[in-house]
């Protein structure tokens, strides 16, 4: 008498998380299996690096007031209520400075180059042809930037995910702004201006909002034109949204699955399983 066939460890350690996420008794089973099991070229997410650049990383920002076009889909009412989520995610609030030393602001938002400071970036070549010699140049230089200085007001950008940096907003000649900003450092001139901050945070009850209804993972490109996958989507009615919020050409866009819905959800555990980056858990490690 022969015995019965035994599960591969594989298949085995599958069936133990699609009990542990309640899959099993839905008719979800073979989705999260061939999801998990799917090749995809998963890249991670890109990550911030420590620059002068506002636009370096992925502008988490915009999520607070995405444009109702901003994702796309088959059914409009699966965008509209994954938007409304994302909506949640990221907070602000503006903060009045009546004097803020000018030496205290170290970024950009407008600029076209990384640069570990904005002595770097003075120093480069997109800054070469301005020269400071003279307390009257640097007036010249910064007016440039601040056409109102002495009464011009700063706009200010910080996020949580930046640290404790400083961007200026303006997008009148950043370059004479980061050389004349360099100047008032190395002569330790104090030039105070009112300014306005506003301040980027991750909202935890945004991010617990969204991790409670929906799987929110990163697809290359490829994903749209994978047979597999797409079979998945659409052969099970698989609702869904999809985010392109990284401007880098090539990089990953985002996958919104809900979790009230059986089969997305099936799905997106099983593409976690397959190695899909969890943009939530990104999220969480900014905070």
């Amino acid at each position: 008498m022969s015995l019965p066939e035994q599960p591969s460890p594989f298949s085995s350690r599958l069936t133990a998380l699609a009990q542990r996420v309640g899959l099993l008794g839905r008719g979800c089973k073979p989705i999260f299996e061939r999801a998990s099991q799917l090749h995809l070229p998963f890249a991670a997410i890109p990550s911030f690096t420590d620059n002068i650049c506002w636009l370096g990383g992925p502008p988490l920002q915009r999520l607070m007031d995405l444009p109702r076009g901003a994702l796309s889909g088959p059914v409009q009412e699966d965008k509209a209520e994954a938007r409304a989520a994302l909506l949640g995610l990221i907070e602000a609030e503006r903060e009045q400075v009546d004097a803020l030393d000018l030496r205290h602001v170290d970024s950009l938002v407008h600029c076209d180059e990384r640069h570990a400071s904005l002595e770097d970036y003075a120093a480069s070549d997109a800054c070469r042809k301005i020269r400071i010699i003279s307390y009257r140049d640097f007036l010249k230089t910064l007016s440039q930037s601040l056409p109102n200085f002495p009464d011009a007001r700063l706009d200010l950008y910080q996020a949580q995910w930046r640290g404790e940096r400083l961007f200026w907003a303006g997008e009148l000649h950043p370059q004479a702004f980061a050389s004349a900003v360099a100047y008032a450092r190395l002569r330790g001139l104090e030039i105070s201006l009112p300014a306005e901050i506003t301040r980027y945070r991750i909202s935890s009850t945004g991010l617990g909002e969204l991790e409670q209804h929906y799987h929110a993972l990163a697809m290359p490109s490829e994903a749209w034109s994978d047979a597999q996958f797409m079979q998945l989507l659409m052969e099970h009615h698989v609702p869904y949204a999809r985010l392109s919020l990284l401007r880098t050409p090539g990089a990953p866009e985002f996958l919104l699955l809900p979790k009230q819905s059986p089969q997305a959800s099936a799905l997106g555990e099983g593409l976690r399983q397959a190695g899909a980056p969890d943009m939530l858990d990104y999220v969480r490690q900014l905070a």
